[in-house]
């Protein structure tokens, strides 16, 4: 059975799927990542509306970003399983209907804990469908030239998707309501539903049977889990605190018992070939470092644009839209060029300039203009993470067995999230010691605040440029020379026997 899939992905993907088709199922999937991408960040802007309306405490405020990011991410895993044995049309149809069904209990919540609740389910079924949708592109493109092609204008969508969830969520704060920053989600959400059904080719009928791997499902939700609420516990607590330091060190201590449970079973959750991989474990390790940059630029940027610059938030939103247009044209040109200079080359570029572009950031002060101080670093950083993320999107399926596709795609959407999750808690830590350094022993004025604030910012951004330097050495070392990429997946990695 197991040969049988693989033969249909290297003739041409997705059974069924024409030439032109095939683009069109592009834009579906596309559309669809780009919802789950932006559900990470549109409710950002809306949180101070949202508290208002619905009057939580500051405290709690945390929750509606964490809730979805939590279920998201520690589920994921899981969710690529399920799409691995369920069939990837089928778990992306019912796990869209759950996301359209959860956004509408969020559009329409009462109150703090319904609003909760419904962020949660969002990252529920949202763990369920990112690894659907990429594992779908996957055996939808398998000619190296279109493949890459398809790769790049992915990429671009999923990693602008962030910035478009700010942009989306100022503009709907600000001119209809913060409710619709969720219910945007059920009139996108229908449609992807429609679409999904009429151009994705069926399941295949006949799966082999295998025993669930249940210790690695529960080590890789609980362990995933514990490090993301460890490291989002660290913004609001400190690094020392027991629930910081119990969090990470049990979720550590659980993805450690996982790998171990993997190796001994006979159907694992998460083969280990997946990852050993040379150019599958640089994608990996690029999208999670370009995660751990990407949302530290937005932070600090987002802060710096509204409280020095005095940006509103819808303002905030279009002045990203520069470093969202050089991600997609990079994005796409590198989607174009991968296949004749290989990966290596493209990747370390593309770290280069992010870690160029995020320096030009720590020479901002509070006299720093937008055109003249904030927009060469984002035009450069665009290009960048660009570069970065085509070909990462790329490599992290590529060369697994149709029937492993679902772990490689979940690898990967685990692999952003941690690294934004990471990010987000490391360098806002920093930042905030830097600014109270700052602070430390000089005399009260009226702009000390935001001279603070800008030290701390300074430091933050010097820490993520070494961070992409840092990248883009290790991930040169990694990632195979040469190109290596002309033969389909399914001939380079036969699927297993079942």
């Amino acid at each position: 059975m197991s040969e049988t899939i693989a033969t249909s992905s290297a003739s041409g993907g997705s059974a069924g799927a024409s030439g032109s088709q095939r683009w069109w199922i592009l834009a579906a999937l596309s559309f669809t990542q780009l919802t789950l991408v932006l559900d990470s960040t549109v409710m950002n802007v809306a949180l101070p509306s949202t508290q208002a309306d619905l009057g939580f405490t500051d405290a709690d405020r945390q929750w509606v970003i964490t809730a979805y990011a939590l279920a998201f991410g520690g589920l994921l895993l899981w969710g690529g399983r399920l799409s691995d044995t369920l069939g990837r049309k089928r778990v992306l149809l019912v796990a869209m209907g759950g996301f359209v069904g959860a956004s509408l209990l969020g559009g329409v919540a009462n109150g703090f804990a319904m609003l909760v609740v419904a962020r949660a389910l969002q990252g529920v079924f949202g763990a369920l469908l990112a690894p659907a949708t990429l594992s779908l592109l996957a055996t939808t493109f398998t000619e190296a030239s279109a493949r890459g092609k398809a790769f790049g204008v992915f990429g671009a969508v999923s990693s602008s998707g962030s910035v478009v969830g700010l942009l989306l969520g100022g503009a709907l704060t600000q001119y209809l309501d913060w409710r619709w920053c969720l219910l945007v989600n059920v009139v996108i959400g229908i449609a992807i539903i429609a679409a999904a059904a009429v151009l994705l080719p069926a399941d295949e009928r006949t799966r082999a049977r295998t025993r669930p791997d249940t210790l690695g499902v529960l080590t890789s939700v609980l362990g995933v889990f514990a490090v993301v609420y460890g490291f989002s516990a660290a913004e609001h607590r400190s690094w020392t605190s027991p629930v910081t330091i119990g969090s990470i060190a049990l979720g550590v201590a659980l993805l450690a018992l996982f790998v171990v449970i993997e190796t001994r079973v006979s159907h694992p959750l998460l083969p280990m070939r997946v990852v050993l991989d040379r150019n599958r474990g640089g994608a990996y390790l690029m999208v999670a470092i370009a995660g751990v940059g990407m949302f530290g630029v937005f932070l600090f940027l987002t802060y710096n644009l509204q409280q020095v610059l005095g940006f509103t938030p819808l303002m905030t939103g279009v002045a990203f839209v520069p470093m969202i247009a050089l991600l997609v044209i990079g994005a796409i040109g590198a989607g174009a060029v991968l296949p004749h200079t290989g990966p290596r080359v493209i990747v370390i570029t593309g770290l280069v300039l992010t870690a160029l572009g995020t320096t030009l950031f720590t020479g901002l002060t509070s006299d720093s203009g937008y055109a003249g101080g904030i927009l060469p670093g984002l035009v450069i950083t665009g290009a960048g993470f660009g570069l970065v993320f085509g070909p990462a999107m790329n490599l992290a399926t590529y060369g697994t067995a149709p029937t492993e596709s679902g772990a490689a795609s979940a690898m990967v959407n685990a692999g952003q999230q941690l690294g934004a999750a990471v990010g987000t808690a490391l360098l806002n830590t920093i930042a905030v010691s830097g600014a109270a350094g700052y602070r430390a022993g000089r005399p009260w004025t009226t702009d000390l605040a935001t001279q603070a604030t800008i030290h701390g910012n300074r430091v933050a951004f010097w820490v993520t440029a070494g961070v992409f330097a840092a990248g883009a050495v290790l991930c040169g070392l990694i990632i195979r020379p040469g190109r290596d990429l002309e033969t389909t997946p399914a001939e380079k990695t036969p699927a297993p026997a079942a």
